[in-house]
């Protein structure tokens, strides 16, 4: 069964209404159970809880997304330059994930990086450990109570919003009203849940959350159903905050939303490369024994945040518990992801090893099929780490041109008609891609894109179509010498011969250096292939000689033989005119 992108969140958006609808029923089932004695109003309790929930992720949802079109356009650099080590690659997941509050978003830049062999996958485990601490950034925010201004800003972002027309400003403003959503959207759940105080059979249930194997079981279970570990996170803090859950309790619930987000890695990993499912299973392996190493040493946990958290001695019972367990409860969960961290750091080569062992690469057969390795529609949300994806599979699709490049001079000179078909095959390879590019490129089209971004995409969708027409010329017309070649029985003689391979190679480094590039954004590498007009044009000329001083010569099928040589030749001067376009893309944008 194939799974595209889109499909993968219009499931996930499914979870997400099936676990409001589940946490709705909940809440009126306990608000009706205790209807008969007066103290609580049954619409009233689920309509605040449920909508303050929904408040809480549409403020995450626009506030991430804020974040993500600010900061994106420096991710991709953060991410390729400070990895060269393991703890550099986990010191820049957790820095990356901390701005853009999207763990995701990390985890696909990284599958990408690994694929294109800019990061080993050993490096790459680091920087998805690190962006799991990252993600503990949410929970700090919530644990402050800064409640009373959410009114503000909601009103003040959502004016920069309404107001400005210019872009940056109104990304801070989405920032700042999610934010704003975030907090009041805890105020209301925290409000809604006040009658449950004096509710016995709901403190009865919450009593039952001290056995840490039930509260990981629930909260793992509530986070794969709205796979938002934050917004799990979010409701113990509240509940906490409502002196509802002690902090072993807290700190139980916070370990099972850690094993429940591992559900978003799966989905986004189905019907994806192998480094996507080794990220994925990487995501997995790494959070579930993280729980497992901690849950005989919940108390010993509480015992020590407890010492580095404020403390309210001046209360007593549940007012004090109220005060203190949120932020404990936050503390718990930011210590138990760098602990991990610093734990499994010192062992990412054999995790790697692990991982690859569980994840094999596939049979050579199932890999014959090409697909996309870097396009993916959870980064449309971004639109500069999209084009930077696309530049990546550019990079993929130009692999395959340069494979049918590379063995057409053999094929044309000497080879056979099924060496011929063989490259005449690749071309579909190179035409399927370029499908998936341009349809790609035209999604990021319809998205609200700078003036700068709108020319990058033209530039690309250029770059892309010269690439093609590089395949196109060797598929119609290189491929088609070859055969007639092997129709007219005509035998290239060996000074000819060097004239064409001489020819054959410079023109290939100039598409190599072409698609380096456009996929790099190196206007040093296209600037080599522009600088190579004079030569192209010197070779093209001694060709043309040499073709004129053995016309005369008395050979057999020596008109025919000159024909399909300059023919060659001329092809050669085609492919070399498409590298320097798609060069001149990269030089354009750097004047």
């Amino acid at each position: 069964m194939s799974w595209s992108p889109l499909r993968l969140m219009i499931q996930a958006a499914e979870l997400k209404r099936m676990s409001m609808m589940t946490v709705m029923l909940l809440c009126c089932t306990a608000a009706f159970a205790a209807s008969d004695s007066s103290t609580m109003a049954v619409g009233q309790m689920a309509m605040e809880l449920f909508g303050g929930l929904a408040l809480f992720l549409f403020g995450i949802d626009q506030m991430t997304e804020s974040l993500k079109a600010v900061a994106g356009d420096r991710m991709r650099t953060i991410l390729t330059k400070l990895t060269s080590s393991r703890f550099t690659g986990a010191l820049t997941g957790a820095i990356v994930t901390s701005v853009i509050q999207s763990s995701s978003v990390t985890t696909v830049l990284v599958v990408g990086f690994t694929t294109a062999g800019l990061m080993s996958f050993s490096q790459s485990i680091g920087v998805i450990m690190g962006a799991n601490i990252g993600t503990t950034i949410t929970a700090q925010i919530v644990a402050f109570k800064v409640t009373k201004t959410a009114l503000l800003m909601i009103a003040v972002g959502f004016s920069f919003l309404f107001f400005s027309k210019k872009g940056m400003i109104r990304h801070y403003g989405g920032i700042l009203m999610g934010l704003g959503l975030v907090f009041f959207g805890m105020s209301v759940m925290s409000d809604a849940m006040q009658p449950l105080r004096s509710f016995q059979p709901f403190l009865d249930l919450m009593i039952t959350m001290e056995n840490p194997f039930i509260g990981i079981l629930v909260a793992a279970a509530f986070t794969a159903l709205i796979q938002s570990s934050s917004a799990t996170t979010a409701i113990v803090i509240v509940m906490a905050g409502q002196g509802f859950i002690s902090l072993p309790a807290g700190i139980a619930l916070a370990f099972g939303a850690n094993i429940g987000t591992c559900v978003t890695a799966l989905l986004a990993a189905i019907g994806k490369t192998r480094e996507a499912v080794r990220a994925a299973t990487t995501h997995i392996l790494f959070n579930v024994a993280g729980v497992l190493l901690w849950v005989g040493f919940v108390d010993q946990l509480a015992a020590f945040v407890t010492t580095i958290s404020p403390l309210h001695a001046e209360l007593v019972g549940t007012e004090r518990l109220a005060a203190e367990a949120p932020r404990q409860i936050a503390n718990a969960h930011t210590v138990f992801n760098i602990a991990n961290t610093l734990i499994f750091i010192w062992f990412t080569t054999l995790i790697a090893r692990f991982v690859e062992w569980l994840v094999p690469d596939r049979p050579l057969d199932e890999e014959a099929i090409i697909r996309p390795r870097f396009l993916d529609d959870g980064l449309l949300a971004t639109p500069s780490l999209a084009l930077d994806h696309a530049r990546l599979e550019i990079r993929h699709m130009g692999e395959q041109a340069q494979e049918m490049l590379s063995r057409i001079m053999p094929a044309i000179l000497h080879g056979n008609t099924a060496t011929l078909q063989e490259i005449q095959q690749i071309d579909e390879r190179v035409d399927a891609l370029h499908a998936e590019i341009v349809t790609y490129l035209g999604k990021i089209s319809r998205l609200e894109l700078s003036e700068k971004q709108t020319e990058e995409l033209l530039r690309l969708m250029d770059a892309v179509n010269d690439l093609e027409n590089i395949g196109d010329v060797i598929e119609t017309n290189l491929v088609e010498l070859g055969r007639r070649r092997i129709e007219k029985q005509v035998s290239v003689s060996t000074p000819t011969q060097k004239v064409l391979n001489g020819f054959h190679e410079i023109v290939t480094r100039s598409v190599d250096a072409a698609i380096q590039a456009v996929s790099e954004n190196s206007v040093e590498a296209a600037r080599s292939v522009t600088d190579m007009k004079k030569e192209i044009a010197r070779i093209a000329n001694s060709a043309a000689i040499h073709e004129a001083k053995r016309l005369v010569l008395n050979e057999p099928n020596r008109i025919e033989a000159y024909t399909i040589e300059m023919d060659i030749a001329e092809k050669l001067q085609r492919i070399y005119f498409f590298a320097r376009r798609m060069a001149r893309t990269v030089t354009q944008a750097s004047a």
